[in-house]
């Protein structure tokens, strides 16, 4: 496995754990906990990634595939 599917995969953990808790959480809530789980994680998300999965997290109130979001 490659450090990119290895980042991807704990991409997608943290994004999967935010999403499951932070239903109707305002948009900076939601990406504060993204960038904690991500520093958590030790790996390194570019602001504009996190913006795009916060947005998708309050848009879908659902199951979001971070490598769709990102582009990956």
């Amino acid at each position: 496995m490659t450090d990119t599917n290895i980042d991807l995969e704990a991409i997608q953990n943290v994004v999967d754990r935010v999403t499951s808790w932070q239903d109707g959480a305002t948009e900076g809530t939601v990406e504060d906990e993204l960038r904690k789980g991500f520093t958590e994680a030790g790996v390194q998300v570019s602001d504009d990634h996190v913006t795009k999965l916060a947005d998708a997290i309050q848009d879908k109130h659902g199951a979001v595939d971070a490598a769709e979001v990102i582009g990956r």
